[in-house]
């Protein structure tokens, strides 16, 4: 069964984006005094009392605006409405109603979804007299509250529970992989997320830098059940101007810390830039699973050795990722879409691999035969033994005698000799050495 969806609807700037990170229990959603900070929908989990739903953020509504992205947030909302089983229906119980109040309000009626009438910023116990002008929406009684100060949020949350439908599963489910869509500005994050979820989830267009925030959006293939997070693309730093695009490279980079694998997104028509090297090291130094997934690859004419040529580009502009592998794929068209879930679904297995100390033991005593440790003045690299204590990414601890006698080189080695037995594709493998005093 599926979660309950809330969503948090009303005009720009009424304080939903405060509402939304309260109940979330984190800043995830932007808050900026500015109107249509928050474009997308932006999904969270949400929990009250042990029920557990999905709670969605939406741009605020304009309901007669023709410019392109206030009327991409406008449909936006407006699917979030359809698909939510709740709605907080926020207005600003200060400023009092509005003719845009009025116009959503007809709009919430029109769904037949339960609407729960929400008068944000109402920071004293005093009730401003403006509060009874909104019973002319004929939503019943509005709940007070002041999401910035968190006054009034458990009778609030007590209503919405109290509404969800019998039908839906409030239990919590750990059995989810969180997969982050990074990459530059333009290199068709969004667009891979639309051709992955068949419906325009996030706002597409060719204005760099149009998705600010990231967003979750939980979907599932067969049994496995996945969260996507589209993420802001990440500029470079010159260019980062503005507030608001200095927080999207924050939350892209908390994005990628609460993800379990990354999707690295490459735009086959520039290549591997700078930022790309930039963006993939920010995975790879958080020990993420990751894939490197060339958008556009329907653009860029071919040749024989087209394909080879950029992949020796990427290994050479990203050695440090040789686990990684590497997919050619249109967000556009589809195609090989379908051949990425199939990656990601590996890569999060191998993130999560666990090697019995038996068996890893066997494996690094095959590759010191092989390969003797090196040794310095007189001394040598004695190994005692290994194990494996955490995964996600796989660590290990290996015993030696002598931290200075390990050579980076001689660690490489143990580490590719570990991933030739067990593959680990898509995951890094972190190595600690410890001292254990011995002959």
């Amino acid at each position: 069964m599926a979660r309950p969806i809330v969503t948090i609807v009303g005009r720009p700037n009424v304080g939903k984006s405060t509402l939304f990170n309260r109940i979330a229990g984190r800043r995830i959603s932007i808050v900026e005094d500015k109107p249509g900070v928050t474009r997308d929908r932006i999904y969270a989990e949400g929990e009250w009392l042990n029920n557990y739903f999905t709670l969605i953020d939406t741009g605020g509504i304009e309901p007669e605006s023709e410019d392109i992205i206030l009327s991409q947030m406008r449909r936006q909302a407006e699917v979030a409405i359809e698909t939510g089983d709740v709605i907080m229906f926020v207005v600003d119980g200060l400023e009092g109603l509005t003719s845009t109040d009025k116009e959503i309000s007809q709009m919430l009626r029109k769904s037949r979804k339960k609407v729960i009438l929400v008068c944000n910023k109402i920071d004293t116990p005093k009730t401003p007299d403006t509060i009874y002008e909104f019973y002319e929406l004929g939503l019943g009684t509005p709940m007070v509250i002041s999401a910035g100060q968190g006054l009034g949020l458990g009778d609030l949350l007590d209503e919405v529970i109290k509404n969800f439908p019998e039908d839906k599963d409030t239990e919590y489910d750990e059995d989810v992989i969180k997969v982050a869509v990074i990459g530059k500005p333009n290199a068709g994050k969004s667009s891979l997320i639309n051709n992955i979820l068949g419906e325009n989830r996030v706002i597409v267009s060719d204005i760099a830098g149009t998705t600010r925030d990231a967003i979750d959006t939980p979907f599932s293939v067969g049994d496995d059940k996945y969260v996507l997070i589209d993420t802001a693309g990440l500029r470079r730093r010159k260019n980062v101007n503005e507030n608001i695009e200095r927080y999207s490279v924050i939350r892209t980079l908390a994005a990628i810390e609460r993800a379990d694998v990354c999707i690295i997104m490459i735009d086959a028509t520039e290549g591997v830039t700078e930022q790309d090297a930039k963006i993939a090291g920010y995975a790879h130094n958080s020990g993420k699973a990751s894939i490197i997934a060339v958008n556009k690859w329907d653009l860029v004419e071919k040749e024989d050795k087209t394909y080879l040529q950029f992949e020796q580009e990427i290994r050479r502009n990203l050695s440090f990722m040789t686990y990684a592998p590497i997919i050619f794929i249109s967000a556009k068209t589809g195609k090989r879409v379908n051949k990425l879930f199939e990656l990601v679904k590996i890569v999060s297995n191998n993130h999560s691999m666990r090697i019995t100390t038996g068996v890893l033991n066997d494996i690094i005593g095959e590759a010191v035969l092989m390969n003797q440790p090196p040794s310095d003045k007189g001394r040598r690299l004695k190994i005692f033994y290994g194990t494996q204590v955490g995964v996600q990414p796989p660590k290990f601890v290996i015993f030696i005698n002598d931290k200075e006698l390990m050579h980076f080189s001689y660690a490489r080695y143990l580490e590719n000799q570990i991933r030739q037995s067990f593959g680990f594709e898509g995951t890094p493998l972190q190595f600690e050495f410890n001292e254990k005093k011995g002959d």
